[in-house]
């Protein structure tokens, strides 16, 4: 009884626990995309990629997306998007090299995948302008 008491306590900081794990996660996604962009904070091992090549559009989905998310503005299709983007990415790229994502590198794609599919399902959380604009509506 003690612990559901202490569960509903908890609850109410809920929406405040997904928009810090909604802003971390876009700010560390924003990355992979200036990196390929701007080379910012290094450019990758092989360059930036040229423009309307397969990676320069992921870096546009990382970058542009990741600052959506990161705001919260259209979050659900937004990371509806990106979920689809780090799945085709972890399947095409890194799924090739080995079974095992701690050996192919893909571990990052599918954490991104799994959280922004749970963003398509929970919305963005507090401090959003989807959520500012449904208060609006």
């Amino acid at each position: 009884m003690n612990d559901m008491r202490h569960a509903n306590t908890l609850d109410r900081y809920t929406p405040y626990a997904l928009a810090a794990l909604r802003i971390v996660t876009a700010l560390i996604f924003m990355e992979h995309g200036t990196q390929k962009l701007f080379g910012f904070p290094a450019a990758p091992a092989n360059g930036l990629p040229a423009v309307l090549s397969l990676y320069w559009i992921g870096a546009i989905m990382e970058f542009g997306g990741g600052l959506l998310i990161l705001i919260g503005a259209f979050t659900r299709p937004v990371a509806f998007l990106l979920a689809g983007e780090m799945a085709a990415a972890y399947w095409m790229f890194h799924a090739p090299r080995s079974l095992y994502p701690v050996l192919n590198g893909g571990d990052a794609a599918i954490l991104y995948c799994f959280v922004f599919l749970l963003l398509v399902f929970t919305g963005p959380g507090a401090l959003s302008v989807d959520d500012r604009r449904d208060r609006a509506v």
